[in-house]
């Protein structure tokens, strides 16, 4: 049978002994010192956007011109596309793939290409080439699709960047952090009140052997 000694017990009444409070401090200043050197470490990235709008020709309508706007936007991030892309946006194919991304809308014939890069004149450039490879090869079959597409805004280059800030992430850690702390503290007392309990005391052997005699 173990005894629990005094050099034991004090870490874990250290423990108990310390406020609440300050296990949710320290939980905020961890997470806002963990999100802003993310912030402060992750590069800077900067998004251009391009738009083309598709525009009923003879024997057609608004409404297959949205129809077409829809499969372009498509296939704006098809190897056919990027390949001539490439050439005039100055990056390779797999760089265009990864940095380009298409949205249309569902009310307007539109395509709007975005493209994001760590240089800002650099994602106008990727952005406008998309847009015009685009353009290209939608207007090779408009003597069958009765649409034509046309460029409606070039992409200008970024002033400001599109990637979260470090203050912005430092307040996300905060967030995390305290509420990770205040799980803890949810969790905390639940334990004190186990370590409280009553717990059933075990006989010696001198009580165990008259037990037995008087049986």
């Amino acid at each position: 049978m173990t005894e629990n000694t005094p050099g034991a017990a004090r870490p874990l009444a250290r423990a108990r002994a310390v406020p609440p409070w300050s296990l949710l401090v320290a939980g905020v200043a961890a997470g806002a010192l963990l999100g802003g050197a993310y912030g402060v470490l992750t590069p800077r990235s900067y998004t251009a956007t391009s738009y083309v709008i598709a525009v009923p020709a003879d024997r057609s309508d608004t409404a297959t011109a949205q129809g077409f706007a829809q499969a372009y936007g498509r296939v704006a991030t098809q190897l056919a596309v990027l390949g001539d892309a490439q050439v005039w946006a100055g990056v390779p194919v797999n760089t265009l793939r990864d940095s380009v991304q298409t949205e249309t809308s569902p009310d307007a014939p539109m395509v709007a290409v975005s493209a994001t890069s760590p240089h800002p004149l650099q994602a106008a450039d990727m952005a406008n080439a998309v847009a015009r490879s685009l353009t290209q090869h939608a207007n090779d079959t408009k003597g069958d699709t009765h649409v034509e597409l046309l460029q409606f805004s070039r992409a200008l280059k970024p002033t400001a960047p599109t990637s979260a800030s470090p203050k912005v992430t430092g307040l996300v850690g905060a967030s995390a952090g305290g509420l990770l702390a205040g799980l803890v503290l949810l969790v905390r007392p639940r334990r004190h009140e186990e370590d409280n309990a009553p717990q059933a005391s075990v006989p010696g052997p001198a009580v165990a052997a008259d037990a037995h005699g008087q049986l």
